[in-house]
């Protein structure tokens, strides 16, 4: 299907200009060559190029330094003869950003990505007019779905002090020190242990260290145990535990998804979290005044994470209903290249809502599983919702970054100023005001919504041990770990 620029006629091509000092005029053409993907045909005539050259020739005159003559007096012979290459990397240069801002702003292009363009190989010839080619990815365009006034349901539940002792104990745990157990493991204890991984009888990969709790499941990047706490249960130090697992349908090595791999648990030690009292020095270390305020402050980690709950059970009715009509595909490299903006952006909303590092870290293996079909998802439900933001003029405001970091910092133990640095490093700081404009969009069609309250299961807690290891390989793991840790010490 071929849609050309500013016109219904699919044969036809019109003039694109815009309001400027000099009004450039070129001749574009764009065909749709696949899901969210143009390919733009762009001829610049030659008066333009001309146009570009003078002016290039004049300021180059103006400023060159040339034997023999003062500057701004060089001949225009000279300066053509002297900088032809300048020039014409100048001209290039000039006309190729002013053709595509003006393609973009008049034709309501809206690329996701920089065009595929190989500068290097296009030269503008010296006589007659200039054509180049390229392909780009655009948003999808789409009709936006009625989103005020939907039918909900929303869970409720309220935190008692029985809630802030529960999570006050595993919060301190972070605090507490290890101590080593002669006896045999018992649940919440934390097992070193090493892995081997066999496919077929061969060695397919190996963690020689590792500290897991004792828990129901064990969740990999790849595969998940899903019996771990009875294959490890009453374990010792130099136990071995065999087991199968099977790697995900959607693991990065496409060759090993769905194969069965053979598990091998050598249990190096058996430790536990000896809980530090509540003190001075703990409340000192921690940012709190008193016990109370620290119960406070547990109490509002908790809130937080209702609201997260609501949040998430509300927003997947709303996401449910507003997308039903996004029969729109998406482009399969476009899905691939998102995987991990869609990673931390479910991230950043969790560790916003105050979860501790093992629930982040069993989510994340759980989305890694099922990443290519997930993220699809999430792109999907993105569009729909900046569509929103946009008709609704809906900003995030530098403030409300600064607060999201603050409360990411505390249930992390970090000073706010350390967690910035890792998030600006890393290139989290863009998602999170990503996901912050996203989740102001939901907000606006809730406020607008009709609500039936119901019970909120309380949340099973420690469920899943997830570390940041893989069953094919543990080399990305290991190379995340260590630009964490760069991190940490900026």
């Amino acid at each position: 299907m071929s849609d050309e620029l500013a016109t219904t006629d699919a044969t036809a091509e019109e003039t694109v200009s815009a309001d400027s000092e000099y009004k450039m005029s070129v001749t574009a053409k764009i065909d749709e060559v696949g899901p969210c993907k143009k390919h733009v045909t762009v001829t610049v005539p030659r008066a333009d190029i001309d146009h570009f050259y003078s002016e290039s020739v004049s300021e180059l005159g103006g400023q060159a330094t040339v034997p023999g003559f003062r500057v701004g007096h060089v001949p225009k012979k000279l300066i053509e003869k002297r900088f032809r290459q300048e020039l014409t990397d100048q001209v290039k240069q000039r006309v190729l950003m002013e053709s595509l801002e003006l393609i973009a702003e008049d034709n309501d292009l809206d690329p996701i990505n920089e065009p595929t363009i190989d500068v290097e190989s296009l030269e503008i010839p010296e006589e007659g007019e200039f054509q180049f080619e390229f392909e780009v990815e655009v948003r999808p365009d789409f009709k936006l779905p009625e989103y005020k006034g939907l039918k909900l349901e929303r869970p409720v539940r309220e935190i008692g002090d029985k809630d802030v002792d529960e999570y006050l104990n595993r919060f301190l745990n972070q605090y507490g020190e290890m101590e080593e157990r002669k006896e045999a493991a018992e649940t919440e204890d934390y097992l070193e242990v090493s892995i081997k991984f066999e496919h077929d009888g061969k060695p397919l990969s190996e963690v020689n260290e590792l500290v897991v709790p004792l828990r129901p499941v064990l969740r990999l990047q790849d595969a998940e145990i899903k019996d771990f706490g009875k294959l490890m249960a009453g374990v010792k130090t130099g136990d071995t535990r065999d087991t199968e697992i099977e790697v995900s349908e959607e693991a990065e090595q496409i060759e090993m998804r769905g194969e069965k791999v053979k598990a091998t648990f050598t249990v190096k030690s058996v430790k536990f979290i000896k809980v530090p009292e509540i003190n001075e020095e703990l409340l000192e270390r921690i940012g709190a005044e008193s016990e109370e305020e620290l119960r406070e402050e547990v109490k509002n980690i908790l809130e937080r994470q209702v609201t997260y709950e609501q949040r998430q059970t509300t927003r997947s009715q709303v996401l449910d209903k507003i997308t039903e009509s996004a029969d729109w595909d998406l482009p399969e490299s476009l899905v691939t290249k998102q995987v991990e903006n869609a990673l931390r952006r479910e991230i950043l909303e969790m560790q916003q809502a105050g979860f501790s590092r093992q629930d982040i870290q069993a989510r994340e293996n759980e989305l890694r599983q099922q990443a290519i079909s997930s993220t699809r998802k999430a792109l999907k439900e993105h569009f729909v919702l900046d569509k929103i933001a946009t008709t609704e003029n809906l900003e995030v405001q530098p403030q409300e970054i600064d607060m999201e970091i603050y409360y990411m910092a505390m249930q992390q133990g970090e000073s706010p100023r350390r967690v910035r640095a890792r998030m600006v490093k890393s290139g989290m700081i863009e998602n999170l005001e990503a996901q912050l404009r996203e989740r102001k969009a939901v907000d606006v069609i809730l406020e607008k919504a009709e609500y039936t309250e119901t019970e909120m299961e309380k949340p099973k807690e420690n469920q899943v041990s997830a570390v940041a290891r893989s069953v094919c390989s543990t080399f990305a793991a290991a190379a995340s770990e260590e630009e964490e840790a760069g991190a940490d010490e900026e």
